[in-house]
């Protein structure tokens, strides 16, 4: 708690977290993370944290306003990663200063997601906003749940398996105020011990879960790699589908035809093969060579199925993680999805899935000012995105490089 409290304390006097005044942005090339046409030589005027208009037309600007000239540089939403596992303070500012402005956590140990989203309301973080799980619903709960629920220690040892088992956690997770509810309907692929097509819940039991997220407006996400978990998922009326390695053509026909969102973290599979990635254990580098040839073919058959895929990491942003969603997003364009479908999946369709649409994930007056500028246009050139030139959030700027 030291360790936690000094750093915020570095974050709020290293940096200044009062609202801006006017920023005014010139001579952009914008990319509405929508269509496919790209606004040029466009100004856009920022205050209150919202764009407050676009024009390309010449006219005086605000009076005392900051004024930054993209000099024909391209402007695009602020990424959307809608799979992380930020833990820390530090985790959470490398996401940010990759592009990424808003994050859904899929799962940490004491609820600190749900405090760092309360602190970013604040606005005393230099961080994504986060939408909070805490902890997994699982069979074998992380040993923080009982911490911080000892009042559910009664399941400690038989663990999290019947479909009231799974209705008292989930009222934990509400309890706690968190967004969405993520459970894990098939095994980890991430564990060597386990085999990631073992399905953990049936229908029953997830639409137990599903139903109390419903009750408090909390949607649920499923991680799901095999096809028999997935579709008991999708049955039981989840949001999203994490994964989804295994899935059949009839799974994901059921996917279209009930708006489930899938959410393939693409490149994190592609990471089981690399010896120093994320994991870094030579039973998942073998397991990761027949996973990946499955995950892309289940995602090129989602795209012609047209289940709505959204991009996201499933990493931490740990100190020696190299995944960033460009990464995702190069994975789903080799999957056979469009630039722009590539866009939107970090964007405009992810906030969708969230549910925060009417807000962030796309550039037009009225929306959050979340911006991610590229020295190229992403709809021609994906890995621009690896290298911002310049960050907003919230209508704050985070990283300015314009003049380097």
């Amino acid at each position: 708690m030291q360790h936690l409290n000094t750093l915020l304390l570095l974050f709020c006097t290293t940096f200044s977290f009062a609202q801006s005044e006017t920023i005014v942005i010139i001579n952009a090339n914008v990319v509405d993370g929508v269509t496919d046409r790209v606004l040029e030589n466009a100004t856009l005027v920022l205050s209150d944290g919202k764009i407050q208009s676009i024009r390309t037309e010449r006219s005086p600007l605000p009076a005392g306003a900051t004024v930054l000239d993209l000099k024909g540089r391209y402007l695009m939403p602020g990424l959307i990663d809608a799979h992380v596992h930020i833990r820390t303070l530090e985790e959470a500012k490398r996401a940010l200063m990759s592009g990424v402005t808003t994050a859904r956590s899929m799962g940490v140990a004491h609820f600190t997601d749900v405090g760092m989203r309360e602190l970013g309301k604040q606005g005393v973080l230099e961080a994504p906003e986060m939408l909070a799980a805490g902890y997994h619903v699982r069979h074998t709960p992380d040993p923080g749940f009982f911490m911080d629920a000892p009042h559910m220690a009664d399941l400690l040892k038989p663990g999290v398996h019947d479909a009231e088992a799974v209705r008292r956690m989930a009222q934990v997770m509400i309890d706690h105020q968190v967004d969405w509810l993520k459970v894990n309907a098939t095994a980890r692929a991430g564990s060597p011990d386990t085999d990631p097509r073992e399905p953990y819940y049936d229908e029953a039991q997830l639409r137990a879960l599903v139903e109390t997220g419903a009750r408090a407006k909390v949607p649920v996400a499923a991680h799901a790699h095999g096809d028999e978990g997935g579709r008991a998922a999708v049955l039981a009326g989840v949001r999203s589908i994490e994964h989804g390695t295994y899935l059949s053509e009839e799974t994901l026909q059921l996917m279209k035809e009930k708006g489930t969102y899938l959410v393939p973290t693409m490149a994190v599979v592609t990471d089981l093969t690399v010896p120093t990635g994320d994991y870094n254990h030579p039973g998942l580098n073998i397991r990761g060579r027949f996973m990946v040839p499955r995950m892309r073919e289940m995602v090129g058959k989602a795209n012609k199925i047209g289940v709505k895929i959204v991009a996201a990491t499933d990493t931490g942003y740990g100190a020696n993680s190299t995944l960033r969603l460009a990464q995702e997003m190069e994975e789903l364009a080799g999957a056979g999805l469009s630039p722009l479908q590539v866009v939107q999946a970090a964007t405009s369709l992810a906030a969708e899935l969230l549910y925060i649409d009417n807000r962030t994930g796309k550039i037009a007056p009225g929306m959050e000012a979340d911006i991610l500028v590229t020295e190229r246009n992403p709809l021609q050139q994906l890995n621009t995105i690896y290298d911002p030139i310049l960050i907003i959030n919230n209508g704050k700027v985070v990283l300015n490089r314009l003049e380097w």
